[in-house]
């Protein structure tokens, strides 16, 4: 069982831990962050593009939409796959941070890198334990050939389709299960334990040392970036002083038994960056991760479920894991993470095992987990995080509004008045009344309800979906050849007393295309058409506002024509636009938005 964390003076000097609690009390406990933060406030910027106009947020400020109470969906509770034992995967999704923030940043065929001195960003300078071996009689993983992680996306940069990167990406993930297998057995419907068999498998993902090298980077802070806790005697606390987090007070925590999260590891290292970067065009939502660092013999989070769909990744060490099935049909699928739970509250694991460096455990959203380190050694896991509020009831909170709008604009059904005597025969108290009119009452409420699928815009909702994802998007990270052929490797500099190779030559023969399949949305709002697109994203989760471009509405058809030629490149003669210098202006302008790439360099660096 974990050792319980105690507060203790050692060769005559004071803990951080027995400081901490000394000066906040050791009855403070955590408050569990329910979802993500809502969004900063919008506002435009000033248009510099010929004919289109470039923002840093919507033309309408979106409402948070109203809390609704979690679906009661019926599914399967298949027996996981294999059975050990676990305990809580220690936490939701990944939380914003204010830490450095990065637009798409060059990724040598090396290894991920950010070439701005300001970043901060632990690079993967663990030495690999050996690449992925090919499971016996299963898929030959993509990470195969040595590398570890690094390697594997190495390898998935040469793939032309960023849609077949993901999906090659979850592949690796899930070997050797398949997806199809994972989707149709697993997904929201029971955990997946992978025993792998080898210590490797995620070798340079991020390690101890990467971790080490976040906290001397000296931009980690507490709560903000950093989580201090402990979980003993069913007491579950949160140990965080303010400020800056530096090495010798956080190692002097763990050393004393507290676990440590860190939030938001993609901000600080570019592999874990590139890997979600990745990951989240498989999801098609956030894709979100949190590290924890746990000592030996002790415990960091109390049990309960989360509102995110969770791949535990163990890097190092090892840990005890239980996981419990929902114990309602209300927290099956939940909308919103547990409060801490007790022992008392659990009942018997579904599984329980051990994971080991290079094994996984997936389990959906609602399951109750729990986890532990055992006496003889350390352990750090990636929680790899996706699916928080993307369910169809979190689609109909948007779609439904809009459906009322429109059937209130258009059809005077929806206008008439309530009959005048409806509060005599309506309500709870007159409930188990039998009135005609009361029949009469609840017919009409059906007959619209039913109606109002006609006015329901749901391409329109969608793509104010997808408007939103595209901000919860991390931005895209570049190969060499990428960035060459992009406006982030134009040579543009001073140079000799004054600014040289400035001038962005597209012609007609110029040969385009997208970046990325995911990192551009159209959307037609009262405002006009906004492209949305997420090359000048932030690493730190919604520190930017939306980035988007408001376009004149005959350049629609171009950017549909840009979607459905990716991967392929294009000229721009091609381009549907009317005339040559619109065709030469727009893709001019999704050129110095990264959006787009030439087939050739534009210019010799």
């Amino acid at each position: 069982m974990a050792a319980m964390v105690v507060e203790q003076r050692e060769l005559g000097r004071l803990s951080a831990l027995a400081v901490y609690r000394r000066m906040a009390g050791a009855g403070r406990m955590e408050r569990r962050r329910r979802g993500a933060p809502l969004p900063a406030g919008r506002k435009r910027a000033k248009a510099r593009p010929r004919r289109g106009r470039a923002g840093g947020g919507s033309s309408e400020p979106e409402a948070p939409p109203p809390a609704a109470p979690p679906s009661r969906v019926e599914l399967p509770m298949e027996g996981p796959v294999e059975a050990p034992v676990e305990a809580p995967v220690e936490a939701p999704v990944e939380l914003p941070l204010e830490a450095p923030v990065e637009a798409p940043v060059e990724l040598p065929l090396e290894a991920p890198v950010d070439p701005r001195p300001e970043a901060t960003a632990a690079g993967p300078d663990a030495k690999p334990r050996g690449g992925p071996k090919a499971m016996p009689g299963g898929p030959r993983p993509a990470g195969e050939g040595g590398g570890g992680v690094s390697g594997l996306l190495r390898r998935l940069a040469r793939l032309e389709d960023s849609r077949q990167r993901a999906a090659e990406l979850f592949r690796w993930l899930l070997a050797p299960v398949a997806p199809a297998e994972f989707l149709g057995r697993h997904w929201e419907r029971a955990p997946l334990l992978l025993r792998r068999g080898d210590p490797g498998y995620y070798a340079g993902l991020f390690s101890t040392a990467d971790f080490d090298a976040a906290l001397r980077g000296g931009e980690v802070h507490f709560g903000t970036h950093l989580d201090v806790t402990s979980y003993a005697e069913g007491v579950r606390e949160t140990h965080n002083p303010s400020g800056r987090a530096l090495p010798a007070v956080v190692w002097d925590f763990y050393q004393n038994g507290c676990s440590l999260r860190l939030l938001c590891p993609q901000a600080f290292s570019p592999t874990v960056w590139h890997f979600l970067s990745i990951l989240q065009e498989q999801f098609g939502s956030m894709a979100g991760a949190n590290t924890y660092l746990t000592p030996p013999g002790t415990q960091g989070f109390a049990p309960h479920y989360d509102d995110i769909e969770a791949f535990v990744l163990q890097l190092e060490g090892k840990k005890h894991w239980r996981v419990y099935r929902p114990r309602t049909d209300a927290e099956v699928l939940p909308q919103f993470s547990s409060a801490n739970l007790t022992q008392a509250e659990l009942g018997e694991p579904v599984l329980e095992t051990v994971l080991e460096a290079g094994d996984l455990l997936y389990f959906p959203r609602g399951f109750i987990h729990q986890g532990d380190c055992l006496p003889d050694a350390h352990s750090l896991h990636i929680t790899v995080s996706s699916y928080q509020r993307n369910s169809w009831g979190d689609f109909l909170e948007k779609l439904l509004p809009a459906a009322l709008q429109m059937a209130l604009e258009e059809d005077v059904e929806y206008r008439r008045g309530l009959p005048m005597d409806y509060l005599q025969y309506m309500g709870v108290a007159n409930s188990d009344t039998a009135d005609a009119r009361r029949t009469a009452f609840v017919e009409k409420v059906q007959s619209l309800i039913k109606k109002l699928v006609d006015y329901a815009p749901i391409d329109a909702a969608v793509d104010q979906r997808a408007k939103s994802f595209l901000h919860d998007c991390l931005p895209p990270v570049l190969t060499q050849s990428e960035k060459a052929q992009s406006v982030y490797g134009f040579p543009a500099r001073w140079q000799d007393g004054g600014p040289c190779n400035v001038d962005i030559l597209i012609t007609k023969d110029t040969e385009v295309r997208l970046l990325r399949h995911g990192i551009v949305r159209l959307c037609n709002e009262e405002a006009g058409v906004m492209l949305y697109y997420t090359t000048e994203n932030s690493r730190v989760y919604h520190k930017e506002e939306p980035k988007f471009l408001e376009l004149d509405p005959e350049y629609t058809d171009s950017i549909e024509f840009l979607l459905s030629s990716y991967p392929n490149h294009v000229s721009v003669a091609n381009l549907p636009c009317e005339t040559l210098e619109e065709k030469i202006s727009l893709a001019t302008l999704l050129f110095e938005k990264g959006i787009l790439t030439t087939k050739k360099p534009l210019a010799k660096i």
